[in-house]
This record gives structure tokens, sequence and C-alpha cells, in this order.
């Protein structure tokens, strides 16, 4: 599968950045890299350990902004990373906002919903 790329805006309580965001199918929470949560204002509400791909776990703290992409927008928690973590588009985010990523074209489509 090739690597899929789409830009956002993320706001919290002292303004807006852009984001470029890495969409990762297998993360499941968004990460936002430190300059950018610090930017906007955003602080901790939790701390959660995290599992890398590697095995490795890490200890993140975790918070909500407000997301904004092409295909939709809304409230989503996410990941507070440090300095030389980079930003990423996890499968919360992307179910929140009622999104899919559709591996064989490489974009990001309207979820199928259901209620039962």
């Amino acid at each position: 599968m090739g690597v899929v790329f789409i830009e956002g805006k993320v706001k919290g309580p002292a303004g807006e950045e852009s984001v470029r965001f890495l969409v990762d199918s297998g993360a499941t929470y968004t990460v936002l890299p430190e300059e950018v949560w610090r930017k906007i204002g955003l602080t901790p509400l939790r701390e959660h350990e995290f599992v890398l791909a590697d095995g490795r776990t890490v200890k993140r703290k975790v918070s909500e902004c407000y997301i904004s992409l092409p295909q939709g927008e809304g409230h989503t928690p996410v990941v507070l990373g440090e300095a030389d973590d980079q930003a990423l588009l996890g499968t919360v985010t992307l179910e929140i906002l009622g999104l899919v990523l559709n591996p064989f074209k490489r974009t990001l489509e309207p979820m199928r919903m259901f209620l039962a």
C-alpha cells in the first residue's frame, strides 16, 4: 500500500494551524507534533501508554481539538506528540468524521454508516 497524506487544520483555545497528516489506517489515534499543539494552546487531559509498530511502549498525553479536513470537520481526541513525533491521522478521527481510507485509490471517502 502507498503512503497517503492529507492537508488539514486543527483548532485549539489559542488559534489554528495547518497540518500535513500521514493517513495511517494502522494508528488508532491522531497525533499532533509538539510544535503544533503548543501553538494552538492544547493542554493534557489524560495520559495513556501506546504500543508502537515495533512493539515498544511509549507514554503520551492526550487532549482534544477541532479538526477540519476537506471531507469534513469535528472534535477529536489527539495524542500530544513530542518534539520528533510526526502528524498522523488515525482511525478514531476518521470514524468520528465518518470517513474511511480507500487503499486502492489512496483517498478518504464517506464511510458506510450503520445504526444496528
